[in-house]
């Protein structure tokens, strides 16, 4: 599955792969649909990365709400670790899907700061 255009078919890469009633979609940052970083920083790239993943996760028959696990890496885990919670509270609705967090050195494009993948559900 992916979505138009699809930033990550140069890389054989699927966006999200659906698998009976679940959904896995590959990480997605903060990139418009040009494909360039966001710019302004964390939040509007992390922003930036739920909308995507969001939208992938729609293509494929699913959504965010519908998430069930998220893994979410960051490059400076210390100073974004409170507006990691806060958009996790804004973009997911109880009960929380299961999260691993993490510090990464780099992302694949050396200005990401954030990467999101998740398993969802198709309801």
């Amino acid at each position: 599955m992916s979505t138009t255009p699809d930033w990550y078919e140069p890389y054989a890469i699927s966006q999200a792969i659906r698998v009976g009633d679940l959904v896995f979609a590959s990480g997605q940052a903060g990139f418009d649909e040009n494909g360039v970083t966001v710019s302004g920083g964390f939040e509007p790239q992390a922003r930036q990365a739920f909308a995507n993943l969001d939208r992938v996760l729609t293509e494929a028959g699913s959504s965010l709400a519908d998430s069930v696990k998220v893994t979410i890496m960051v490059t400076d885990l210390e100073a974004n670790l409170e507006t990691i919670i806060k958009l996790r509270r804004e973009f997911f609705a109880e009960p929380y899907p299961a999260d691993t967090l993490t510090q990464i050195s780099r992302l694949a494009q050396a200005d990401w700061e954030i990467e999101i993948d998740a398993t969802a559900v198709v309801r």
